[in-house]
């Protein structure tokens, strides 16, 4: 008997969980940064945008020249661009994940950064990487999220 109690509040319990995920809504941002790429440039999933990785691209999906402090500074408008045909703004950010392809544009890309994100400033990892599309010298992608 208790065997099957404990089956059905497992079962109960599974079927709660799966109904309050798929309650939540999945809905694409899409503004044109992804270049026909099969992605969406970000995914709200209720309060929460999670925007996909951002490089220093202009409208025509061309590099902008100048190094990586033109290419960051790039970078961040186009995050801010997804986030804001979202309905967010950079002050919702919560967390930043920057790719760099050569840590010795750390300090640079820091300086821009430290100039365009407003404070408090969300928590960072950057990590080096070996490679970025179209030879960019950094990508970024972010998390956002609002208050209900």
């Amino acid at each position: 008997m208790q065997l099957k109690a404990v089956q059905i509040v497992g079962f109960i319990f599974a079927a709660v969980m799966v109904l309050c995920a798929d309650g939540q809504e999945h809905k694409p941002i899409n503004v044109g940064t992804a270049h026909g790429l099969p992605f969406s440039d970000a995914m709200l999933v209720e309060n929460t945008l999670y925007i996909a990785g951002q490089g220093g691209d202009d409208a025509s999906g061309k590099l902008v020249p100048g190094g990586i402090a033109a290419e960051t500074k790039v970078t961040l408008a186009n995050v801010e661009k997804v986030a804001k045909a979202a309905g967010f703004e950079m002050k919702d950010i919560v967390s930043v994940t920057v790719y760099l392809a050569d840590f010795k544009d750390f300090a640079a890309m820091n300086k821009v950064y430290k100039d365009v994100m407003p404070d408090p400033k969300p928590p960072r990892t950057t990590i080096q990487v070996a490679g970025l599309l179209s030879n960019a010298r950094i990508e970024i992608t972010a998390i956002a999220a609002k208050r209900r």
